[in-house]
């Protein structure tokens, strides 16, 4: 007969109870009355209470409160005068006492999970003086284990990985499971791990939980990931354990055990011989299964005749082999070229060279396709002189193109005119011959850099460009003038022979050995008795005075003609004049005024009072031109500037009438009537005349008519009024013709018609309608009130 799980614990249960019961026996509390003995000349009392540990199972499920123990003193004789109490842990609320017998029961369920044991505290006291009769003593409660927790996998589930064609035995992952039961009790807390799935390929250690590998090359190419189950049970792995599980997921990582290989042995490609250097030509790719690192290639051309074309690179992230142009095509001169390519693995593992070689060849065939290229310059630049004394037509130079294809097509010659803005240069259409179109000048333009065009005579579309550098050489074709605009002074007190300017000269000019300056006065001013010139032979000249007693009332400028003349060959000269002022000067010989009419103002006058006098001036005359330009405002008629356009301006008029009231403020009839009266006029603000004007009688006129001539009517008024806006306006009235035959139907006028109705009865319909009654009536108290 085989026990079920169920069955098991309560036999471990009652197992368990029956040895505490048995222990229980041995805690008891005894009382002894011995005397004190004597021993090695101490003395000794022997203890009145006798303990031993207490034991409670745990998990307890029964009716009536546990029996624990039982507290005895040798003083107690069984008569109940003696009393027992306990304190400490869980006293009262978990442990009671009888306090005439000393049993211990525990009154709640217990789990030595949450709490192992209990620390408490006895002691016997006398009933009747209620004071101890032994000294209190403590004692411990343990809780006894049951098999009542499986075992848990707190890190679990698992991750890991083990490297692909691993040897049989290779550590995977160690996994743990933890047992919260007693582990110094039984085998409740002694686990043993198996693998429920994952067989054959992994095993696990019954004691230690390491997962390794049971079966040899395993290949990550093949299968790359598997999910383990893990099994932990209690009692040693015995029946009526309690168990738990956890998942670990392995993966195999990857190992460099799969060389590369190209899927085809040769490759062919078509390129145009048009194609720019550093273009792709093509990609190619040899297959490797491996991942990541272990995948990585590099490639190179090991053989064939484009060498020096083209080259191959690797694409990092495609792991591709990228063959790119080196060297322009040429169709006429090679039509296909022969590579052949090597891809080989970067990271090799020795362990696995036995699987082959881990590099691969193939060949790649490019085959170069012929285009219609444009003309091609025999030198990509030319360089020409020529002189800028050169005539329309002088022959600078020849440029020469020719077409690479295999039609040599004619090619003609033009100059790109966006480089040659001014047309100095023209061409020759066949012959490329350059030759100057304008005269020439070194100074506004030294160097001419123009494009010509070659074009195709068969195709025009096919354009091939040159660039010519054109370096005009120079000739002295420039006089020399002054560096600079001088302005010189000097002093009334200068001395003879004193110098009072340096001049230097320039020359637009460019001649290969520099300038050289030669500088004297006109033939003219050689012998004047003012100023005399000294040339210092270093392309500048010195003024020097040649007297003293300069004054500015008797001349305060002198006009001194300088000849300048260069090296140049021809020679050319030129006369520049240099003007002297005479100026009054400080000690130093600092001019300080230099105007002769300082001499000729009146003496009484300071330089304060002019502009004093030239500010009040200036005042009257802003007072007279505000005066005058306010008048003409005030006579200038409202009429329009002609040169003003008022057809799209809004006037803003801010007058709001007289309310509803004041009907004559604007004479609204005259754009509603045609038949008005323009020269009587009432007003609201007068005693009016009271008069009775008989209604217009209408002719029964075409309706057309009557608009025609109230427009015409309108139009003329128009043109002969001063006042009216200039040009073309838009005016907008009301008319809507003279009325039908019936003639108003409206009472508003009726007071002033020859009606024959009678509003009479209006006065007995009451006061509402009294108001009526005085509007409407015909009694002369109407009229007047």
């Amino acid at each position: 007969m085989k026990l079920g799980k169920v069955e098991f614990c309560h036999f471990l249960q009652i197992l368990a109870l029956f040895l505490c019961l048995s222990g229980m026996n041995q805690a008891e509390i005894t009382r002894s009355r011995s005397k004190p003995y004597f021993q090695s000349g101490r003395m000794r009392t022997k203890r009145s209470w006798v303990w031993n540990q207490f034991f409670v199972l745990e998990e307890y499920m029964g009716t009536d409160p546990l029996y624990v123990g039982k507290l005895h003193s040798d003083v107690d004789k069984g008569d109940g005068s003696i009393k027992y109490i306990l304190s400490g842990e869980g006293a009262s609320s978990i442990f009671i006492i009888d306090e005439n017998t000393g049993d211990i029961h525990a009154t709640k369920r217990l789990d030595r999970e949450e709490q192992a044991y209990y620390t408490l505290r006895a002691q016997a006291l006398d009933r009747l003086t209620n004071k101890p009769v032994e000294p209190e003593s403590e004692f411990v409660i343990k809780i006894q284990d049951i098999n009542d927790n499986e075992p848990k996998f707190l890190d679990g589930p698992y991750t890991a990985g083990v490297p692909e064609m691993s040897p049989v035995g290779t550590s995977v992952v160690q996994v743990t499971a933890t047992d919260a039961d007693d582990p110094t009790y039984g085998n409740s807390a002694r686990v043993v791990y198996s693998i429920l799935q994952g067989q054959p390929y992994f095993s696990v250690e019954p004691k230690t939980g390491v997962i390794k590998t049971a079966l040899p090359n395993m290949d990550r190419e093949a299968k790359d990931q598997y999910l383990l189950v893990i099994q932990a049970k209690d009692m040693v792995g015995q029946n009526g354990g309690l168990s738990g599980t956890t998942s670990v997921t392995v993966t195999l990582t990857d190992v460099n055990d799969n060389p590369p290989r190209f899927p085809r042995r040769s490759y062919q490609y078509n390129v145009p011989e048009s194609l720019p250097v550093a273009s792709v030509v093509a990609r190619i790719k040899a297959a490797d299964a491996d991942v990541g690192p272990n995948a990585e290639m590099e490639y190179k051309i090991v053989d064939g005749d484009g060498l020096g074309v083209f080259k191959v690179s690797v694409d990092k992230d495609t792991q591709e082999g990228i063959i790119t142009i080196q060297k322009e095509l040429d169709f006429e001169a090679k039509t296909s070229y022969t590579l052949r390519i090597e891809a080989a693995n970067m990271h090799v593992d020795p362990r696995f060279l036995s699987l082959g070689p881990f590099s691969d060849m193939t060949t790649v065939k490019i085959i170069v396709e012929d285009v219609d290229e444009p003309p091609v310059f025999t030198s990509r630049l030319y360089s020409m002189v020529v002189s800028e004394a050169a005539k329309v037509g002088t022959i600078i130079g020849t440029v020469a193109a020719h077409d690479p294809d295999a039609s040599n097509s004619p090619v003609r010659y033009s100059i790109d005119r966006n480089t040659d803005l001014e047309r100095y240069f023209n061409i020759d259409a066949n012959s490329g011959v350059i030759t100057t179109a304008k005269s020439l000048d070194r100074e506004t333009n030294a160097v001419h850099n123009i494009t010509v065009l070659a074009m195709e005579s068969q195709n025009p579309a096919q354009i091939g460009r040159g660039y010519v550098a054109i370096t005009i050489l120079d000739i002295n074709d420039n006089a020399p003038e002054f560096a600079m605009e001088y302005e010189t002074t000097v002093c009334e007190n200068a001395q003879p022979g004193q110098v009072i300017q340096k001049i230097s000269a320039v020359d637009k000019d460019d001649p290969p050995n520099g300038h050289q300056f030669y500088f004297s006065l006109t033939a003219e001013a050689a012998n004047n008795p003012n100023f005399t010139l000294q040339d210092n032979k270093d392309n500048t000249a010195t003024v020097l005075t040649k007297r003293n007693g300069f004054r500015r009332q008797e001349q305060s400028v002198f006009y001194l003609p300088i000849f300048i003349v260069d090296s140049g060959s021809p020679s050319l000269s030129s006369t520049n004049t240099l003007t002297i002022r005479v100026c009054d000067c400080d000690a130093d010989g600092i001019a300080q005024t230099c105007n002769a009419e300082a001499y000729i103002l009146p003496a009484g006058l300071s330089t304060g009072a002019l502009i004093a006098i030239l500010a009040c001036v200036l005042t009257l005359l802003v007072l007279v031109l505000l005066i005058v330009t306010m008048r003409r405002r005030k006579k200038e008629p409202l009429i329009f500037d002609e040169e003003r356009d008022i057809r799209e301006n809004i006037v803003r008029y801010d007058d709001e009438g007289g309310g509803e009231e004041d009907t004559e403020a604007f004479d609204m009839a005259a754009l509603r009537n045609l038949n008005i009266m323009r020269d009587t006029k009432t007003r609201r603000d007068v005693t009016p005349e009271i008069q009775f004007l008989s209604r217009p009688t209408f002719k029964s006129i075409p309706d057309n008519v009557i608009f025609r001539e109230f427009i015409w009517e309108r139009l003329k008024e128009a043109d002969v009024d001063p006042c009216a806006p200039p040009y073309d306006s838009l005016q907008t009235y009301a008319f809507e013709g003279n009325g039908s035959v019936a003639e108003s139907l409206s009472s508003l006028d009726s007071i002033s018609s020859n009606s024959d109705q009678n509003y009479d009865y209006l006065s007995d319909w009451g006061p509402r309608f009294k108001r009526l009654a005085d509007m409407y009536g015909t009694g002369p108290e109407c009229l007047y009130s």
